[in-house]
């Protein structure tokens, strides 16, 4: 939640990542191990943020990054990163289970199922894209 509330603060407001961090630390009196983690999830999205907002503009060409709403677009990128780029530290089923939670909590009433949709679209299409051949598939289920 942290990570995800500093990223949608930065993006609406342009403040440092590191100070809202840090503030809202201070405000929630969260354990500092919440805070190092929450800092490594801001920092892959802010490093791979021209990927993500490609991945998202790819599995929602209906809705432009831009146009869409904070949360969901924070949601995305946080749920994308997660998924993507960090997927050895969280499992996938739990990246998008996770954006989904926060996108019921503070998004609109179709915002879940929205985040749902493209996080489950695009996973399901990478594995499409990972899985071998038909003619080596049939060899291996037998």
């Amino acid at each position: 939640m942290l990570a995800f509330q500093t990223l949608y603060e930065v993006d609406i407001s342009s403040h440092q990542p590191d100070e809202v961090i840090d503030r809202l630390t201070d405000e929630l009196h969260l354990d500092p191990t919440i805070s190092s983690y929450a800092r490594e999830l801001v920092a892959g999205v802010a490093r791979h943020r021209v990927a993500v907002d490609e991945l998202i503009s790819k599995y929602a060409p209906a809705w432009p990054v831009g146009q869409m709403s904070a949360v969901d677009r924070n949601v995305l990128r946080m749920g994308i990163f997660e998924a993507v780029f960090n997927s050895t530290t969280i499992p996938v089923g739990v990246a998008i289970n996770e954006a989904v939670e926060l996108a019921k909590r503070y998004g609109s009433e179709s915002s879940a199922r929205f985040i749902n949709g493209v996080l489950g679209h695009m996973v399901a299409e990478q594995a499409e894209d990972h899985l071998p051949p038909d003619h080596l598939r049939d060899d291996i289920s037998g």
